[in-house]
């Protein structure tokens, strides 16, 4: 510097060799470091003193900077930022810092929160302050960290939820200074209630519904469900939860239900339907329809499978009940074809057999007792009879075999049946089957026919023994049975009293392919020569069915078999025991009957016998002859036969004569079963309903009994 600015004044100077020690910044003040002057006032001189403040520089710097992104972020943070200090036995905070969010979620400035009060302006609610106080209050006492939800009320009266963190950031004794983190959660609030809501009506359809849901994890085991899956298995929810669906099934079902899932997994697309077969918790079973998809995590992977089932069980049934009615109707199609063949065949077959049958009485009346050939006539006779038998049995399965009911008891039956010939034929085949009884005592009186009865009774002991083979055991029993309710079985069976006859064996079974064909006509497996023609056990179901009763078979293979017949009972009486009666009980005198027949064999038959019995008889071959004849010549009695081809039947005949001869009496005949037009005739005045093939004692009687009435009929 110029040397006039230095006048008077010596400088003492301190050098350095490092220039850059030199350039170190250095702080001089004249207020702190006045002149040096002299007794007279006069400045003499002056003492510099020189600070280095490069290092303070650099701090306050730093401080500067720091305080400068403290403030960036306080005011550029997404989050409301405060920070308060509380003063202590006061209910009240006085805030230091108060970033702009802080307004934007409250409404309020710094200044104002200050001066209106944090817990009076922001917790009206004085429960909600109370509690805000006593937190305070807790982190004055020494408690640290928080994080709380708070219902909030800003300056425009808005109610907010808000999430709090707060943390003491200073302690003066008991003054706290406390930073505080407030978030705005309102939104996610309304979000959060929202799902609720949603989750709420999705648990209340999923309640509602009478399908069950299901969810498991990949292992099958049971995550969540519905009422509806637990209503389904029998199980409460505390014990379904966890449980593996493995518990529900059986070896097949699971194999099948694996396959089914594992294609799901593979191919990641749902199995819309497939059926299920569960075990429920009481050990029942039960059918469901389920449907099957994927539960696919946010990350793309598999996590566990979900689904529908439809509980099916009712419909399963109605199919199962459906496909036996099916079945029972087709049999009783191809019963009813074979009855329409068997119908044709009959009536050829009757116009045949009574010959063989009847002729034998005519030729009996004239041999001497000590005949030689009485015993071959009778063997005829007997053939002519079991030839007779065959046809019914084809009738039988048309319905329309079954006549001649009568009160019986189904322990005579059996008795009788066990002391004739075609028992002792059987036991020739099977000498070491053992045939036992078990025959109730009282028991109930059925009404039906004797004949097919035995039959059954034949057929049912006749394929036992044929199972059996060689050696075993079969069992008849007898019983009073009431059925209280309807029961399921091989067939339904209504409310009722019946009598049972159960037959069971030892033998090897029946398959259960077999079992559903057993009543088919010509279904069968016996052994030919030995077990007859095919028909035993469709004569059994015809039987059953014409007598109101009802059938059921109960088989294992290797195991035996079991039939029992229900068959309804009655509580009349059993008839008188009949007396053996002599051709004179039942022989004419001389009364004119008219005999009407389009078979020329059953109209010289009839005529030939009633003519043997002391009638004065007469034949026409048609129903219009029959009209012409009585219109001049008036008889006694008609034999009417029912059936006549071409022409008028035996119902419209008799109907024409009444219009000539009202009250005319007269015998129906026929080689069917009585029909509706039978039952008509009746109605009309006609007596007796005799069956072909005609005996001398069945058509004696019919005809003397009709002569003898002398009700009237009109």
């Amino acid at each position: 510097p110029p040397a006039s600015n230095y006048t008077g004044l010596n400088f003492r100077f301190f050098t350095f060799d490092d220039l850059a020690e030199c350039r170190k910044m250095v702080t001089y003040d004249p207020a702190k470091q006045p002149p040096l002057k002299d007794k007279s006032g006069n400045i003499i001189g002056a003492i510099e003193t020189t600070f280095e403040t490069t290092q303070r520089k650099k701090t306050e710097e730093q401080i500067k900077e720091q305080v400068f992104m403290l403030e960036n972020l306080l005011f550029k943070a997404a989050d409301g930022i405060c920070v308060c200090h509380n003063i202590p036995a006061k209910p009240y905070v006085r805030f230091t810092q108060w970033n702009p969010v802080m307004t934007d979620i409250t409404g309020y400035t710094m200044d104002e929160i200050n001066t209106l009060g944090w817990y009076q302006t922001l917790y009206p609610d004085p429960e909600i302050r109370r509690q805000a106080i006593e937190k305070m209050a807790r982190m004055r006492e020494g408690d640290d960290l928080h994080l709380e939800e708070w219902i909030i009320t800003t300056k425009s009266g808005e109610k907010k939820h808000i999430s709090i963190s707060t943390s003491i950031v200073k302690r003066i004794q008991r003054e706290v200074h406390v930073l505080g983190i407030m978030k705005d959660i309102t939104e996610q609030k309304k979000a959060e209630e929202a799902l609720r809501v949603s989750e709420g009506k999705y648990r209340t359809i999923l309640e509602s519904i009478e399908d069950g849901y299901y969810e498991v994890d990949l292992g099958g085991t049971f995550t969540f469900f519905n009422n509806s899956m637990c209503r389904i298995l029998g199980y409460p929810p505390d014990e379904l939860i966890g449980m593996n669906n493995r518990n529900f099934m059986d070896a097949e079902n699971a194999a099948k239900v694996f396959k089914t899932f594992n294609w799901v997994y593979e191919t990641q697309k749902p199995y819309k339907a497939f059926d299920w077969e569960l075990i429920r918790k009481d050990g029942t079973r039960c059918y469901v329809e389920t449907s099957v998809s994927l539960i696919i995590d946010l990350n793309g992977q598999p996590t566990g499978f979900q689904g529908i089932s439809r509980d099916v069980t009712e419909r399963k049934q109605i199919e199962k009940e459906k496909a036996k009615l099916e079945r029972q109707l087709r049999q009783a199609e191809k019963v009813e074809v074979l009855g329409t063949l068997a119908g044709g065949v009959a009536h050829d077959l009757n116009n045949i057999l009574s010959g063989i049958v009847g002729y034998p009485d005519l030729l009996l009346l004239k041999l001497p007792e000590d005949s030689p050939l009485r015993k071959p006539i009778l063997n005829i006779q007997e053939s002519g009879q079991k030839a007779a038998a065959v046809v019914r049995d084809l009738l039988m399965l048309a319905r329309r075999g079954v006549n001649d009911y009568e009160v019986l008891n189904l322990n005579t039956v059996i008795s009788e049946y066990l002391g004739s010939p075609e028992y002792k034929k059987l036991k020739s085949f099977y000498p070491y089957v053992e045939v036992k009884t078990r025959l109730e005592a009282g028991l109930l009186n059925i009404f039906g026919s004797p004949i097919h009865i035995s039959k059954v009774i034949m057929n049912l002991v006749a394929n036992s023994a044929e199972a059996i083979g060689d050696k075993g055991e079969i069992s008849i029993t007898t019983a009073n049975r009431y059925i209280d309710r309807p029961m399921n079985g091989y067939e339904n069976i209504e409310e009722g009293e019946y009598a049972s006859i159960v037959v069971s064996d030892t033998g090897m079974g029946i398959a259960p392919e077999d079992l559903k064909k057993i009543f088919e006509p010509f279904y069968t497996k016996k052994k030919m020569g030995i077990s007859g023609t095919g028909l035993g056990m469709a004569v059994v179901w015809g039987t059953v069915k014409d007598h109101n009763g009802y059938i059921d078979v109960q088989s294992t293979e290797g195991r035996g078999a079991t039939f029992t017949i229900l068959l309804p009972v009655t509580r009349k009486e059993l008839p008188p025991d009949q007396i053996d009666l002599s051709i004179e009980d039942f022989k004419g005198h001389g009364q004119s009957v008219l005999v009407v027949d389009d078979v020329k064999e059953q109209r010289e038959l009839a005529s030939v016998m009633l003519s043997a019995l002391g009638y004065s008889t007469f034949s026409v071959a048609s129903g219009e002859e029959a009209v012409e004849f009585l219109k001049t010549n008036p008889v006694d009695l008609l034999v009417l036969d029912m059936i006549m081809i071409p022409g008028i039947d035996g119902l419209d005949t008799y109907r024409e004569i009444l219009q000539l001869h009202p009250g005319q009496k007269a015998v129906i005949a026929s080689g069917f079963s009585e029909t509706n037009r039978v039952r008509e005739a009746q109605r009309l005045g006609a007596g007796q309903y005799i069956k072909k093939p005609y005996t001398l004692e069945k058509i004696g009687l019919a005809v003397k009994e009709e002569l003898e009435n002398e009700s009237s009929r009109a």
